[in-house]
């Protein structure tokens, strides 16, 4: 079975398209797998060394030797100052996606993988499209930024958002055949795609939700961030025919501002989805939402569809219309199949999550963590209710510090109470993102201490927005949704808003609960 046996390495080097710069001849050693960081290196593993943001892995050649490694690849020039083989190349980053799916024997060329990548949207969209396809009966695996799904087995992929690395992403992608499966749906972050994680997952169709501003901090420009979303498209043209098809559609957004950019992407079979637009090939009609979900008509030029779904927002029509049209142009499924797989969808786990413990409020917890995001959340939170949105939300330290201000505007103009808190400072002064975000705030005309607050401590900010809640207001906590950790200083302490809003709202409403974890002093970067 894949991934249980040695592979030679010389043999591997053969089959992916990585060039070699030092030695003229790859030695044919026998490895037991492929490990990018070197505190997982057991004995007989690769170690491939990268240099990525905050640690360069060459340095830590020696450590993966000690624990086994039977050779090193790398991309410095390192030859002969080890005792196990080394091989540079000139990209180690891709070199460890090609050789682990090498050793594990490409098993994306014995699935129809489609690929999810976006801004806001895409863990939804691949939910939709993962439940399409079992509805129609595809056997069908997941990976998300939430959890993998193997048949009845599901594997946690992490505390924070990002896509797996390359060897895991393999092992995971042989599991599944190993399993019988023969789809799966990847979400994939701007990440993943830039630091060629998903490289040799083989990609059928290729959904973009959106593109809008975030990760500046990373890529430095919008411009880059979109050529990294893209790269979605690229790999496309890079997958070779497969014996089951290769359809090689792409799904983009009409309604988005990438949507000029990738259109001119030379993709072969291109579909695009839009709210109001008529131009696009799948598009939407007649919206209603509410409290309880949404429906609307899809539309086409040869069918006109109901949709009802469970989900909460007009924003996830977007979403719905971009798993169906993957499902139905991309992989041939009867619209009135993608109909059915969507209404089984009642909520993906952090996204407009309601927390009800019998309070006489509505109380939410969701993932929204960009500026985008936020303000379709805030605006779905307007209409849920008659009464006040107050919204409890920080801004990630060491990320895209552009983001806070226009956050914290964005939330000064929707909601009627702001609370700005901790979301992951790590190294970062939180006093210092609260008062960017303060300022922002009164620069727009909010006022402290009536319509927005400061409150570090995120478990306290919550019990101060439930506190300050009236019947009929709605108090949203955006930002961390499924995440089960937060960062301070470089350490991850247990965390879910979702725990948090349960344990604050027992102490409201003086019954049992659950207990609130705890985090630092949230003041300092702990």
């Amino acid at each position: 079975m894949p991934g249980f046996v040695k592979q030679n390495l010389a043999q591997l080097f053969q089959k992916i398209p990585i060039e070699v710069l030092s030695l003229k001849e790859i030695p044919a050693v026998s490895i037991t797998g492929v490990q990018q960081n070197s505190r997982k290196v057991t004995p007989g593993n690769l170690f491939v060394a990268q240099v990525g943001d905050m640690v360069d892995g060459h340095k830590y050649i020696p450590e993966a030797i000690k624990k086994g490694a039977a050779a090193i690849v790398g991309s410095e020039a390192l030859e002969g100052k080890f005792d196990v083989p080394y091989i540079q190349v000139s990209d180690s980053r891709a070199a460890s996606a090609y050789l682990s799916a090498a050793f594990f024997g490409f098993p994306a060329r014995q699935l129809t993988v489609i690929g999810v990548t976006g801004t806001d949207g895409k863990t939804t969209t691949s939910n939709l499209i993962y439940n399409i396809l079992l509805q129609a009966g595809y056997p069908t695996g997941i990976i998300s930024t939430v959890n993998a799904v193997i048949g009845d087995e599901i594997l946690d992929t992490g505390f924070h958002v990002t896509t797996p690395d390359a060897p895991e992403i393999q092992r995971l992608l042989s599991r599944m055949v190993t399993a019988g499966l023969r789809y799966v749906v990847l979400e994939t972050t701007s990440h993943g795609l830039a630091q060629d994680r998903v490289t040799g997952c083989e990609f059928d169709v290729a959904v973009v939700t959106n593109i809008t501003h975030e990760h500046l901090d990373y890529h430095g420009t919008y411009e880059a961030y979109r050529a990294a979303k893209g790269r979605l498209l690229d790999y496309l043209a890079e997958t070779a025919p497969k014996k089951h098809g290769n359809p090689r559609v792409a799904v983009i957004n009409r309604d988005d501002m990438s949507y000029e950019y990738l259109r001119q992407k030379p993709v072969e079979n291109l579909v695009c989805y839009g709210q109001t637009s008529n131009q696009a090939t799948i598009w939407s009609e007649n919206i209603c939402f509410d409290a309880c979900g949404l429906h609307f008509d899809l539309v086409s030029d040869t069918f006109r569809l109901p949709i009802v779904s469970p989900l909460v927002g007009d924003y996830n029509v977007s979403n719905i219309l971009a798993a169906a049209a993957a499902a139905i142009y991309g992989l041939g499924i009867d619209p009135p199949v993608a109909a059915r797989g969507v209404a089984a969808v009642h909520g993906i786990p952090g996204r407009m999550e309601r927390i009800n413990l019998g309070q006489k409020f509505t109380a939410l917890v969701d993932f929204a963590h960009t500026p985008n995001a936020l303000r379709k959340a805030l605006e779905t939170a307007r209409r849920l209710t008659k009464g006040r949105v107050i919204a409890v939300f920080g801004s990630a330290g060491l990320r895209d510090r552009e983001k806070r201000h226009l956050m914290a505007e964005e939330s000064a103009r929707l909601a009627d109470i702001s609370i700005f808190t901790a979301e992951d400072p790590r190294t970062e002064s939180l006093d210092d993102i609260l008062a960017e975000m303060a300022a922002a705030a009164a620069k727009v005309g909010a006022e402290e201490g009536i319509s927005f607050f400061r409150v570090p401590d995120r478990g306290d900010a919550i019990r101060f927005a439930l506190q300050m809640a009236k019947d009929g207001d709605l108090v949203i906590a955006c930002g961390k949704g499924h995440e089960q950790s937060m960062c301070f200083g470089t350490t991850e302490y247990a965390w879910d808003d979702r725990i948090a809003m349960r344990a604050a709202l027992a102490e409201f409403l003086h019954q049992p609960g659950p207990q609130m974890p705890s985090l630092p002093t949230s003041r300092k970067s702990a």
